[in-house]
């Protein structure tokens, strides 16, 4: 995956609020070393390395003018050519096209309309394959066995849709060659590169459509509610079935082999008892299906090819200690990228020669970060009040006894989404700073079935609520929580949680982080980029309609409740977010200061949903840094350390 702060519109970080009614400045001590918060926060030396289709050239991002832009080298030189030149924000993303040119993503600001750029691997011919203004662009399908060619859906035509265009990667040339109707949500091909999958809403039932040639039209296949998912993952070698994940007649998601002319399942390809299967591995090479991936409270393989799973034998053998994935393949198979990484560490790539046995490395990710200062990640669950057990991990800092210590609790965003093991550089810097770290996947996080995520629908700042508040009671029956000294942070859903917290349970926290999160469910879903509106009923159904359910989004609506927060609240957004706008902490920040309550406030002119450029997130957490020490106890670094 691809993905990504300059002059700030507002900076309003006001530290003379008065301390929450016994909050103690009792001090946090350690033994271990006050590491630097850019060390935790700055850009990679080198990162995403990716492998030309020959397997003779590596692509990678590295910054340049403090912004992360891709590079490509010749394997076994020692130099490498910037080919993009990126200098307000990072690249979004990247991709080889063919062996000659690189692809990539670019949005301006964080308003997340990305366009589409191509590049000769030199450097040369550079060209905005997608010039529009407000228009995203979404990559279809590379068009691996087509040199200069690629599907890209565009919402030229209209903000709320995509249409298929075929573009020219060297000249720029585009055509349409699919027109959505106005209700198709997405588009898939085969093997071979046709359009042969789609699926439409009417906002709250999905269709799957298929056609047998795109000289043929495309017909439904199966309707189902946006509860029971069949998503196909990719057409079987032969072209004839497809592979799909499913929850149909089940609670956990499987993989199964699917027949879609005849619209029946053939074969369960593999299915967990505990959680949700959507990952599907594959040679494209050998025609094979390798084995899936899933999700417990680590990441897991399950291999049908014995080819694939010697590889992975022979890497984990000569990389011990680290989580060790294949981040790519050349065309032939005989050459891969490898991934490692711990809870500690964001380990490092190495290039493998599958022929020779030869393993190099190429770099570190964050050489600076070094593991045995790092805090040890735990798998940890607890049952909520009504009998649900709920999955989490909790981060204690190294060097001090798990007993009464200060707590950060930080729910996670979507809130369709989950928290996985594995190295987070905010919750390593929190535990440097002296405090324990609870993530917990309430009810709705993704991967825990149906039921799981059922039981989340309309329950914003209830149940959902309720299961971050019965962790934080949790620890602190554990006597690993100071009770006096628990502070909330969260960003997106999770800044939503944040404010939820304070408002609701006031006597709970000691202040409060709240980054892009939302305050107002009618404002919020007003507010809505274009091209989620087809989702629109569906969100009504799982959060709440503005109209219907009036009564019940106002009483989980943070802004309406301001009068009962008693803490201390720190909030962050980004001007130009599409996703939560500006208005939602605007508002928020209007009431509690018409109440006289004094509240730090940080807003980015050049951000969006979360904040990418590395000089932000440094003002960002230095914020935080500052305010959780006044009011938690932790340690705080020193201006000009």
């Amino acid at each position: 995956m691809k993905t990504g702060m300059i002059m700030a519109a507002a900076l309003m970080i006001a530290m003379s609020a008065v301390l929450v009614p016994g909050a103690p400045m009792q001090k946090t001590t350690t033994t271990v070393p006050l590491i630097p918060l850019k060390d935790f926060f700055r850009n990679p030396e080198k990162t995403e390395f990716e492998l030309s289709p020959n397997g003779e050239y590596l692509a990678f991002m590295q910054p340049w003018e403090k912004r992360l832009n891709v590079f490509i080298q010749k394997i076994g030189s020692d130099t490498a050519v910037r080919v993009t030149n990126a200098k307000e924000r990072d690249i979004a993303g990247y991709a080889w096209k063919g062996n000659d040119r690189i692809i990539f993503l670019q949005d301006a600001g964080g308003d997340e309309y990305f366009r589409l750029f191509s590049v000769g691997v030199d450097g040369s011919n550079p060209k905005d394959l997608t010039p529009f203004e407000k228009v995203r662009a979404d990559i279809i399908d590379d068009l691996q066995d087509i040199p200069n060619e690629m599907l890209v859906g565009l919402n030229k035509r209209n903000p709320q849709i995509f249409d298929v265009y075929r573009i020219n990667v060297s000249t720029g040339e585009m055509k349409m060659i699919a027109e959505n109707p106005g209700n198709i949500t997405g588009w898939q091909t085969d093997w071979d590169g046709k359009l042969r999958l789609a699926t439409t809403t009417d906002g709250v039932n999905n269709t799957l459509l298929y056609r047998k040639s795109e000289s043929d039209k495309f017909a439904p296949v199966i309707t189902t509610s946006f509860k029971e998912g069949v998503t196909p993952l990719s057409f079987t070698f032969d072209n004839k079935h497809i592979y799909v994940a499913t929850n149909l007649g089940r609670d956990k998601t499987a993989i199964v082999k699917y027949d879609v002319e005849n619209k029946k399942e053939l074969e369960t390809v593999f299915q967990h008892p505990e959680v949700d299967v959507m990952n599907l591995l594959s040679s494209r090479a050998r025609k094979v299906i390798t084995g899936v991936s899933f999700t417990t409270e680590k990441s897991h393989y399950k291999f049908f090819d014995k080819e694939r799973e010697a590889l992975q034998n022979e890497l984990e053998k000569r990389l011990p200690g680290y989580e060790v994935r294949v981040a790519g393949f050349d065309r032939q198979e005989d050459k891969c990228l490898v991934r490692t990484f711990s809870d500690r560490s964001l380990g490092a790539y190495y290039y493998y020669d599958l022929k020779s046995k030869d393993l190099k490395k190429l770099a570190d990710d964050s050489p600076w970060i070094k593991e045995t200062d790092m805090a040890e990640m735990k798998p940890i669950s607890y049952q909520s009040r009504d009998g649900l057990t709920i999955h989490g991990y909790l981060t204690l800092p190294k060097g001090i006894a798990a007993k009464n210590l200060p707590v950060v609790v930080n729910p996670h965003g979507g809130p369709w989404y989950r928290d996985s093991w594995g190295y987070n550089p905010e919750v390593q810097f929190l535990a440097n700073r002296g405090y324990a770290v609870l993530q917990m996947n309430f009810r709705g996080s993704t991967g825990y079935g149906r039921k799981f995520w059922e039981a989340s629908f309309k329950e914003w700042g209830k149940s959902m609520q309720n299961d971050i508040t019965d962790g934080v009671q949790y620890l602190i029956k554990q006597g690993v929580a100071d009770p006096k000294r628990i502070a909330i942070y969260g960003g997106s859903y999770g800044g939503y949680a944040t404010l939820a917290g304070l408002t609701f349970t006031p006597d709970l926290y000691a202040c409060g982080v709240d980054y892009v999160g939302v305050a107002n469910l009618f404002t919020f879903m007003k507010s809505i980029p274009p091209y989620w509106k087809p989702y629109l009923d569906m969100l009504y159904e799982m959060v709440g309609n503005p109209e219907k359910d009036k009564s019940l989004l106002e009483t989980a609506s943070p802004v309406f409740h301001v009068d009962k927060i008693k803490a201390p609240l720190l909030i962050a957004q980004g001007a130009n977010d599409p996703r939560v706008n500006k208005n939602e902490s605007d508002q928020m920040v209007a009431a509690l200061k018409a109440r006289g309550i004094d509240v730090p406030y940080l807003v980015k002119d050049n951000e969006g949903h979360g904040f990418h450029n590395e000089e932000n997130r440094f003002d960002f957490y230095r914020a935080m840094e500052s305010f959780l020490g006044k009011y938690l106890g932790g340690r705080v670094e020193r201006q000009g350390d």
